[in-house]
């Protein structure tokens, strides 16, 4: 997103905020959205990922209010909703955008922080079901408004915990630890290798100018909170008992082939080996092109973003057949140098780095060919690697 498009969303939210509560906003926060350029469904098996933030934000304007209640105002949703700070919230029965924001103030509370009654609009540019982690971007835009509202700092760490926790609780999405540590965490001009483990990230840089990252939204979107994400992640889980180790991380493809006769004797062992074949595979990429960046080896970044989607596609059964469209054109045009499925699957964007010099035309074939091929129309823009979460003056 261009700078100028940042303050334009800035303005916008301000605008929006002024007009719904007829004063001007104390606090201003963003958060970004990300795209996770390898390392997909990796990061609940403690394996390795390398998102960046991306130049879409969430922005939240607030001010304290009298009384006992926070009224919160979706822009994109154009409604209100009642948000309790006061730690008396339960879960809810059905996941509206609200669920996000209540869940995080829940377990900031919980964690010793004291919020008062507050007013606040919440305006995103960041896409919804595209695999951008619009849910993420709003987790970590609330709880920075916490920390700014209370005067407290989270450690990145605990706030990611938090955020997360308030999407497995409060959003039913029992999702990794990816999305809101590169959301808090992440570096203008860096893509991020994580330790899904560890938690530890390595800042990788990505500022070659010949070289952009391209985001195309199919526009089918995906609902993540249906049973095939939690039934990736339990196929995940018994495969990683039937090799007897703690995760698939710890997993080698030796040992999985080894023990393709103990998955053979369950009903569902076809599908849990395949499902550990991509996981075990699609860390070694991650970790590869982590290194390829650092190298510019562009070549080797475009075969590994080739092979994940792949991987996805055959082992993993997570992408659709817009998607897989969206990648063939993409590498059938000139200046592409490597392309794939991004986000958990069934819908939303594909990532691409391309040459730079290339990108009107590359986009423009893009899209129009997939447009031809589905009657869909998709979104594309160009991305550089964003700051992560922050207080706006």
């Amino acid at each position: 997103m261009k700078r100028n498009t940042v303050q334009n969303l800035i303005n916008t939210t301000k605008i929006a905020f002024e007009k719904q509560f007829g004063i001007e906003p104390d606090w201003l926060v963003a958060a970004p959205g990300r795209v996770n350029l390898i390392g997909e469904h990796t990061d609940y098996n403690d394996g390795f990922v390398l998102p960046m933030a991306i130049e879409r934000y969430t922005v939240i304007a607030a001010a304290p209010c009298d009384g006992c209640e926070s009224t919160v105002f979706s822009v994109n949703k154009n409604e209100f909703a009642i948000i309790l700070t006061d730690g008396s919230s339960q879960p809810p029965d059905h996941v509206v955008w609200s669920s996000y924001v209540q869940g995080t103030m829940q377990y900031a509370f919980e964690a010793g922080f004291n919020v008062k009654p507050f007013r606040a609009v919440i305006n995103s540019s960041v896409p919804l079901g595209g695999g951008l982690s619009s849910s993420a971007s709003l987790e970590v835009a609330t709880a920075t408004l916490i920390e700014t509202m209370t005067g407290q700092q989270f450690d990145p760490v605990q706030k990611a915990l938090i955020c997360q926790k308030a999407e497995h609780k409060y959003a039913m999405m029992p999702c990794g630890i990816m999305d809101q540590l590169i959301v808090i965490m992440g570096q203008s001009g860096h893509a991020m290798l994580l330790d899904c483990r560890s938690k530890q990230p390595k800042m990788i840089p990505m500022v070659d100018p010949s070289m952009s990252v391209l985001i195309v939204n199919s526009n089918v979107k995906h609902e993540l909170t249906g049973s095939e994400y939690p039934d990736r992640r339990r196929q995940c889980e018994k495969a990683a008992k039937l090799l007897d180790v703690p995760m698939l991380r710890d997993a080698s493809l030796l040992q999985l082939e080894s023990a393709r006769k103990c998955f053979e004797q369950e009903s569902d062992g076809g599908l849990c080996f395949s499902r550990a074949k991509h996981v075990i595979t699609e860390n070694d990429r991650t970790t590869a092109m982590a290194l390829a960046l650092e190298k510019r080896d562009w070549t080797t970044c475009g075969k590994l973003m080739g092979a994940s989607h792949r991987s996805m596609k055959e082992d993993f059964e997570i992408t659709c057949s817009e998607i897989d469209a969206l990648v063939e054109i993409a590498h059938s045009v000139k200046g592409v140098i490597g392309s794939r499925m991004t986000g958990g699957g069934f819908g939303g964007c594909t990532v691409s780095l391309i040459e730079t010099s290339r990108t009107a035309e590359i986009m423009s074939a893009i899209t129009s060919r997939y447009q031809s091929a589905t009657g869909i129309e998709p979104a594309a823009f160009v991305t550089q690697p964003a700051q992560g979460a922050k207080i706006l003056p």
